[in-house]
Formats: C-alpha cells, structure tokens, sequence
C-alpha cells in the first residue's frame, strides 16, 4: 500500500478503536434493527468464495470484513490487507460483499462482518475449504501375472478434505476392498487394497478403481488397469459329422485357449504321422478329410503347448457304410416297437394276476374264520367253514 492508503487504514482503525472505547463506556447508542447478515459458505479448493454481509437499516455506519486471525481486509470500499487475490465486489450502505480467489485450505475458517454502530455489532460466516483429491493410482499389478497367483492390488489417493471413499470394479461389476483412512495435516490420504487369486477368466479383465468426493461432482477420477493373465493351454476338439460315412467330407477342429497362443497345434493319429496328406488337410487348427473311407478309422489327437505346459484332445473316428447305416437305423427302430410291446403287455399280465390274487386271499381268510370258532387248528377250521357254507341252505326257516 502507499503513504495515502496507509493513512486511510490508520485513520479508519483509529475511528474503530473509538468507538469501541465509546460503546463500552455506553456513550452512543446504536439504532435498533442495524443488525449485519452473513451466511455461511463452502468451497472446493483453488475455487472462489464470495463473502457477502447486508444489513436492512443503516445511518451510514461502515461495514469491515476481517479473516480469522482478526486481520481486516475490506473496511468500507478500502481495501486494507495486501492480498490480490481478495477483491471488492460492492460496497454500499447495506452490503460488503469481497472475493478472495484461488482459496486454500489455510484460507478455511470463521470470518467477521462488524458493523460500527454504538455498540459495534457482529456475524460470523465460516468458509469451509474442501480439499480435492488427486487421481488414483492403482500399484501391485504384475505383467502378465500367471495362472494361481496371489497379488494384491492397491489403490491410493491424497489431499482430499474431507476423506474420499474409494470403490472398485471387476469390468462393470462393484466389488469390496479393504479402507485404510490416514490424515495428513488438514486432508486425508486414503488407501484401498483389493486381494486376489489369479485365474485365467482374469485375463483381459479391467480392475478400476473410482474416488466418491464431494468436491468430484462433476469429474469423478478413476484409475483402471487391465490384468494379463498367462496359463497353459486347454484343448478340445469339435467334428462337423455325428455318424461319419463313407465318401462324405468332415472336419476336425482343434479348438486350443492358451495365454500366449498355443499355435501352431500338431495332429497325430494313432500315435504316428498323418498317413494319406493327399486326403488330410491341415490348415491352421483345422484337419480335413475330403473323402472318407474304411482306412481313416483310428484314434486322432490334437496336440498344443505353450512355455506354461502342454494339452492334448482325442477323437476316436469309425468310417460307416451308408447302406449300414440306412438298415440299422430301420433295424432299431423295429426292435424298439417290439420291445415296447411286450413291456406294456407284461405290465397288463402283472396287474391282472395281482387283483386275482388279491381277492382268492380274501375268500380263504373269511372262509378260515368263519370255522375258526369250533374248530382245534386251521385245517378243521377250513373244513368246518366249507361245510358250514354247503349245508347253509339246510339251516333256512320258512314262515308262511
């Protein structure tokens, strides 16, 4: 500042210190309803916070704006503290309103607005500072990492106020990692680790790891690194014909996952080479047979590898004759009437000799104890039962 502010400063803190001294001896008495207003304010750090202090009813008395350590920085339309990046907005009777631009988090703290009246009035407004926090970084990943290990994956972040929250992600799908929350002066920093047993449905797989902050609305961060897994081979082989035939055109495939690649894959049959390449063509993964016949029956192994190890496949072809063929599938599907047939007629049989059988053994108990009651032993018992039955016509009265 130059002489002339430096004067204008002194001149108004002299008149403030007076009329404090004033209001405390009861000299002056203040108008009713010179009451300033402030409001509370927050913003995200290297923001600008805009400080705003009204009053409804004023006789021209000055407004001051000073910061927590009680250090003015507006009085009136003067600017009193030796700061650019704190500004006048407006100043009037009934509003101070000043900027102070690129805030820090030192800035953070309880402001006053003093109105001058007899007794000095006051309010307090608190800025608070969020502290941003920097873009993760996501440390521990292994490349390539390999089949059946375990890494952990740590994902960190600093200088967030208050505390971030960090989330990760398996592709698109949330998961949960261990929080570790340390301060470092007025911010955080802030660590997530993530463990895991390597496999190989990880290779390709993105981990990324998301920081949730207040003062992040707008621009999430995010860190993302994509796992390389190496394992060894697995193979399979897939044939285009279900019931290869003489004559006919089939395919073998060797289907081979591997990381690195396991190409190119050797084909073997019968634990020798391939005996006719005129007929067996290879190309790439595939074996092709362009005219089946009796000789290519045997038992054909795909073969790939990798430094990781090696993986084999077989497939057992049997060449059939397409009159064969033709006559057992007629030959099976009368043998299974057939036998459906007589199925369904012994299940009859069963169930018709099972109902006999259940009511003759419902005659001989009743016939049994019908004799029961005179006779010594289950013969007599019988004996008496039948001819009690066949003189039963005997033992009839007639009443006329």
């Amino acid at each position: 500042m130059n002489l002339k502010s430096n004067l204008i400063f002194t001149l108004y803190t002299i008149y403030g210190i007076l009329l404090k001294v004033m209001a405390s001896k009861g000299k002056v008495r203040g108008i009713s309803g010179q009451y300033p207003l402030v409001q509370n304010m927050t913003v995200t750090e290297g923001g600008t916070a805009n400080l705003t202090c009204r009053v409804e009813y004023n006789d021209n008395t000055s407004l001051q704006w000073s910061n927590p350590a009680q250090q003015t920085l507006f009085f009136g339309d003067k600017k009193a503290l030796r700061d650019n990046r704190i500004e006048l907005v407006h100043a009037s009777w009934s509003e101070l309103t000043i900027s102070i631009s690129d805030v820090t988090l030192s800035d953070e703290g309880m402001y006053t607005c003093s109105l001058f009246t007899m007794p000095v009035r006051t309010a307090k407004a608190y800025l608070t500072v969020l502290g941003v926090p920097e873009k993760p970084e996501i440390d521990g990943l292994t490349k390539p990492a390999m089949e059946g290990d375990h890494i952990t994956l740590t994902c960190m972040t600093q200088g967030s106020k208050p505390a971030a929250d960090l989330r990760w992600f398996r592709n698109e799908k949330e998961i949960k990692g261990a929080k570790e929350v340390n301060a470092s002066g007025k911010t955080f920093t802030v660590r997530s680790s993530l463990q895991l047993h390597v496999d190989r449905n990880d290779d390709g797989v993105a981990y990324t790891c998301k920081v949730d902050h207040v003062a992040l609305t707008q621009t999430p961060q995010q860190a993302t690194e994509v796992l390389e897994v190496h394992y060894a081979p697995r193979v399979d082989i897939i044939h285009s014909l279900a019931v290869p035939q003489e004559g006919q055109y089939l395919k073998l495939e060797c289907v081979s996952k591997g990381n690195p690649s396991p190409d190119p894959v050797k084909w073997t049959k019968d634990g020798g080479e391939l005996p006719d390449l005129d007929r067996m063509i290879v190309e790439g993964r595939e074996l092709t047979f362009t005219s089946l016949n009796k000789t290519d029956n045997g038992t054909y192994r795909c073969e790939a590898g990798n430094h990781l190890g090696t993986s084999s496949a077989e497939y057992v072809l049997y060449v059939y004759d397409p009159n064969a063929v033709g006559q057992h599938g007629t030959d099976h599907a009368l043998i299974g009437g057939v036998v459906a047939v007589v199925v369904f007629v012994t299940l009859c049989l069963i169930i018709v000799l099972g109902r006999y059988l259940a009511r003759h053994k419902g005659t001989y108990l009743t016939n049994e104890a019908k004799g029961a009651d005179d006779a010594p032993d289950a013969d007599t018992a019988i004996i008496n039962a039948e001819g009690n039955h066949a003189h039963a016509e005997e033992k009839k009265e007639y009443f006329i």
